[in-house]
């Protein structure tokens, strides 16, 4: 196995994943909690810090640079004074923007959180969910076909925030693309376009989303868990399902031919500081593991531990690839 993770980590640097989706700057206050407002019974927040970070998609791409691979995102921003904030980051972090497209017609989805003594004690959203125009969705598509010529991509990445970049005839050209190039297909779906995903290598839901997706009016565990899973695998007909369940772990199901093999991962016991852009991780490293052929318990193994090392931070973070190869027995 260990000859496995190694071969896995040495071959990152030669991987270019397109990650396809919603991005957004992640915008933070940190500051110190010592009294309540005497207008509301609210905290008083004494501002010491202020950061923006890439977030959404843009949280996955920097996951995958973070391991050694190379990402180029695909989306679309507005042309605003937060969209030049994150093409600014995007210039900071050593990323591509080729794919990026900036539009009059869209604000740039942001999210403002308030951290006081270490805790997120608010987050406002600003955003529009609206799909793209006719020439926003033919932009990306152009985006894509141009990507696809120029570009010898390893592995595909939807992430979706239901923020209006991904579109149905988007998922339908992309799927049908991959499949003839040979190209694997990663999700990590939310509620809209949860059914239309069809065809892809590797679907991961959260139990959440499992639940509202199927329409299911129970909590499914066990058996329950495993009899929804196959249903879903037989609507979307993808390889492998894989269901994050939080402090539980990771369920995952490939169906080859009809033979069915499961796995039920636990979660490692850890200090939780913030859950923020862990399912970006998780799907970072599971596109690495298929870009890499990595087999599938390793792969569902090391995208678990890198999802539960970033819930050890505050905010959203990439995964170390320091701590994810000393969790997994490699020497960095």
């Amino acid at each position: 196995m260990e000859t496995r993770y190694a071969d896995f980590f040495a071959s990152l640097k030669t991987k270019t994943i397109l990650v396809i989706g919603d991005v957004m700057v992640d915008a933070y206050l940190f500051g110190q909690v010592e009294r309540i407002s005497p207008e509301a019974p609210v905290p008083v927040v004494a501002v010491r810090q202020r950061e923006n970070r890439l977030g959404g998609a843009a949280n996955v791409a920097l996951n995958i640079k973070a391991m050694g691979a190379e990402a180029i995102l695909l989306s679309v921003v507005g042309d605003d004074v937060k969209g030049r904030e994150f093409a600014a980051l995007l210039d900071q972090a050593g990323l591509p923007s080729e794919g990026m497209i900036y539009s009059n017609d869209r604000i740039t989805t942001t999210k403002f959180r308030v951290i006081g003594n270490k805790v997120q004690l608010l987050r406002v959203d600003e955003e529009s969910q609206e799909g793209l125009n006719a020439k926003e969705e033919e932009m990306i598509l152009q985006g894509f076909s141009t990507l696809i010529r120029k570009k010898k991509i390893d592995a595909i990445v939807f992430q979706d925030y239901d923020k209006g970049v991904i579109s149905r005839d988007l998922i339908q050209t992309v799927i049908q693309t991959a499949r003839k190039e040979g190209i694997p297909v990663a999700v990590d779906p939310k509620k809209k376009h949860f059914l239309e995903y069809k065809g892809v290598t590797l679907f991961k839901p959260n139990l959440k989303e499992l639940r509202e997706g199927l329409k299911l009016d129970y909590h499914p565990e066990g058996e329950k868990l495993e009899a929804a899973v196959a249903q879903l695998q037989r609507t979307l007909q993808a390889d492998i399902i894989m269901v994050t369940l939080s402090e539980k772990g990771v369920f995952i199901r490939r169906e080859v031919e009809g033979e069915a093999t499961s796995w039920h991962l636990p979660a490692q016991v850890r200090k939780i500081s913030d859950v923020s852009g862990a399912g970006d991780t998780v799907i970072s490293l599971a596109a690495l593991g298929l870009a890499c052929g990595l087999p599938l318990p390793q792969l569902a193994e090391v995208a678990n531990r890198a999802g539960g090392l970033v819930c050890e931070e505050l905010g959203v973070v990439p995964v170390n690839p320091e701590r994810l190869m000393q969790e997994v027995g490699q020497t960095p």
